[in-house]
């Protein structure tokens, strides 16, 4: 199953799923009973009354219609109506939150590939693609995924618990919380991905100060030592 890689606010890479063909199929169609439903009430609405004009017409029932997608995906961070519903939202493929520059371009190509082509060419193109990519996602670099819950995990679920026989190199990790590991974490998990070393460096200065440790370690194997103690010192509490 292709997967996309989708950066958190806390700089932590999530791994999503590329949504599936038949999840984007029921968006659109939850996105078109929405915009159907928002034409029978604006016509009951205007019905019987002077207010039904050309103007009108144009302002209240194709405009919005024309540009709901857009507008939607704007505001609702790459989600309309239906997508949340289907929990599937637009990412770029770098796993970053797409821009409004990047909206435009699949809004603009949706235009064709769907409205005029029926969503034949949108179909097509996303099977053979294999990256949940139609011709609008091609374009502006983006794809589509599903966000699949992500569970609350504490320290002790997360990092590796040492054997019994390890003695920790540094019992001044007590001091730490389960808050202060995972931040240890989500620093190397950031060195990891991007080769940004700065989070690491960081994080080094700030636990050294406050366990008043000096240590000849390099920075990643002392964080990765603290973690093996913190989980081996915790594993019996």
């Amino acid at each position: 199953m292709q997967t996309v890689k989708v950066r958190t606010t806390q700089n932590v890479f999530i791994e999503y799923p590329v949504a599936s063909l038949g999840d984007r199929i029921l968006a659109f169609l939850i996105d078109g009973l929405i915009i159907f439903g928002y034409y029978l009430l604006i016509i009951f609405l205007l019905a019987g009354t002077n207010a039904f004009s050309t103007a009108s017409f144009i302002g209240l029932l194709i405009f919005p219609a024309f540009l709901y997608h857009l507008l939607f995906e704007i505001f609702m961070n790459g989600q309309s109506p239906g997508k949340k519903q289907m929990n599937i939202k637009v990412v770029r493929m770098d796993g970053t939150p797409a821009t409004i520059g990047n909206y435009i371009i699949r809004w603009l190509l949706r235009l064709f590939e769907i409205d005029l082509m029926s969503g034949a060419i949108a179909m097509l193109t996303i099977a053979i693609n294999g990256k949940g990519q139609r011709l609008g996602d091609l374009a502006a670099g983006t794809t589509v995924v599903k966000l699949v819950e992500q569970r609350d995990v504490s320290a002790k679920e997360v990092f590796t618990v040492a054997e019994e026989q390890y003695v920790p190199t540094y019992p001044q990790v007590v001091q730490l919380t389960d808050q202060d590991i995972e931040l240890i974490q989500q620093a190397l998990e950031v060195n990891r991905s991007t080769g940004n070393y700065q989070p690491v460096l960081a994080i080094v200065d700030k636990v050294q100060a406050k366990l008043g440790i000096q240590t000849d370690f390099p920075p990643v194997k002392f964080l990765y030592t603290l973690i093996k103690d913190y989980g081996h010192i915790t594993a019996g509490n």
